[in-house]
């Protein structure tokens, strides 16, 4: 199996001790040279789609990524604009802030799209067929509600 000497996937599996024998060569993984926080605050700068694939390109970005409450913080930070009771009352029950994103998400994405009237011409449930739905609490149906009245 031949890998690509560029790919991301590749850089990054070589050992750290490959990389300071030359010490001409330029480090090719910013995470195995960086300090923690720095590579947290890169990563801190990825959108939610992408912070799940930069966590899947090499075992010590998944490690820095899984482990950094910074990480998932911000991305939460995203979420609670939309669900703010429900990760305020998450974060009071001690959840972590990625257990908090990972809870809140598509419920996060289903109310915006609801409270920006994506769904305000639906007739049937047959029309919501493909598209993922997650349990809405009663305080959030009465804001899509005001929403669409307020339409």
């Amino acid at each position: 199996m031949h890998h690509d000497p560029t790919s991301p996937v590749f850089l990054c599996s070589k050992r750290r001790a490959s990389l300071m024998s030359t010490c001409d060569v330029p480090p090719e993984n910013f995470a195995e040279t960086l300090p923690t926080e720095m590579s947290e605050r890169i990563f801190g700068e990825l959108d939610t789609e992408s912070l799940c694939s930069a966590a899947l390109t090499c075992r010590l970005w998944h490690d820095i990524i899984e482990e950094s409450e910074q990480v998932w913080r911000i991305q939460c930070s995203l979420v609670s604009a939309v669900c703010q009771r429900e990760v305020d009352s998450d974060r009071r029950d001690g959840l972590s802030w990625k257990v908090t994103l990972v809870k809140n998400y598509t419920r996060s994405c289903l109310k915006r799209d609801w409270l920006r009237g994506r769904f305000s011409h639906v007739r049937s449930a047959e029309e919501l067929r493909g598209r993922k739905m997650t349990p809405l609490d009663a305080e959030t149906w009465g804001e899509i509600l005001q929403a669409e009245l307020d339409r």
